[in-house]
């Protein structure tokens, strides 16, 4: 069974030639790409956050598989849901999602379970999946829609996915996060910047305080504090912010605007 792209034609264009074209124009591939364990990307339509995701694709080596971690926007279904589908139908061909991995996590873990109806229509999940298609078309995915928020269970929940990388596999994790909602450019960026300055310390739960502290409006810092557990587990030494921008640089209007940041772990 694959599960069909629900936010084609809106998120993102439903050509497969338009859409090439598009990530064409938004992925700046680096010189010198690198292998790393995690990245954090936007999720917003690709008019707004898709130049700055393609910033962060563009630095790195997709591995064989990666694991891509979304925020469960509508909040239904299990706290940390696998996706259980044979693959993910994009404009651009399928992608093939790894049933043995999602085996391996789920069979002895008593928080992750297989749910594919929690992630059936998340588009923080599906607006990362043309990236990897369109940069390394033979990668296979394995999407986790994370509804889950107590600092415990994002942290144990790193925990299990580190025990992957120490595995040996070749896989990565991708973190999909905008960051903060509707407020003026410069109080987004104040605000961004003091949840910025602990992903780039790899600093789990320094990250989920300044979010909670602050009042940040980070969407998806719940999948950030699991990617972040994980890499530093399996030994992430450096971050780095490859970009940071806001919607207003789009829009024109910096009073009301939506944060996104790409930023690489290794």
């Amino acid at each position: 069974m694959f599960r069909r792209a629900a936010v084609a034609g809106q998120f993102y264009p439903a050509g497969k030639e338009f859409l090439k074209q598009e990530l064409k124009k938004m992925v700046t591939v680096a010189p010198e790409r690198r292998k790393v364990l995690g990245l954090l990307a936007p999720h917003a339509g690709y008019i707004y956050s898709g130049a700055c995701a393609g910033q962060g694709y563009g630095r790195v080596i997709l591995s064989e598989t990666v694991i891509i971690l979304g925020v469960n926007h509508r909040g239904h279904g299990a706290p940390l849901a696998i996706d259980g589908n044979e693959g993910w139908e994009t404009p651009l061909g399928n992608v093939e999602v790894n049933s043995e991995l999602r085996s391996r996590l789920a069979g002895d873990s008593a928080l992750f379970a297989v749910d594919s109806q929690a992630g059936a229509v998340e588009h923080s999940l599906e607006v990362q999946v043309p990236f990897i298609k369109y940069l390394s078309p033979g990668s296979r995915i394995l999407p986790i829609v994370v509804a889950a928020h107590r600092l415990p269970d994002l942290l144990a929940a790193g925990h299990e996915l580190a025990r992957l990388f120490t595995e040996n596999e070749n896989i990565m994790m991708v973190a999909s996060s905008d960051m903060s909602h509707y407020i003026p450019a410069a109080e987004a960026r104040e605000l961004d910047f003091k949840a910025i300055d602990q992903l780039l310390k790899l600093d789990a739960r320094g990250l989920y305080r300044a979010v909670q502290e602050n009042r940040i409006s980070m969407c998806g810092v719940a999948p950030a504090v699991i990617m972040l557990a994980a890499a530093k587990e399996a030994g992430a030494a450096e971050a780095e912010l490859v970009c940071y921008t806001n919607s207003g640089e789009v829009s024109g209007d910096l009073s009301e605007v939506v944060g996104y940041a790409s930023l690489i772990v290794y």
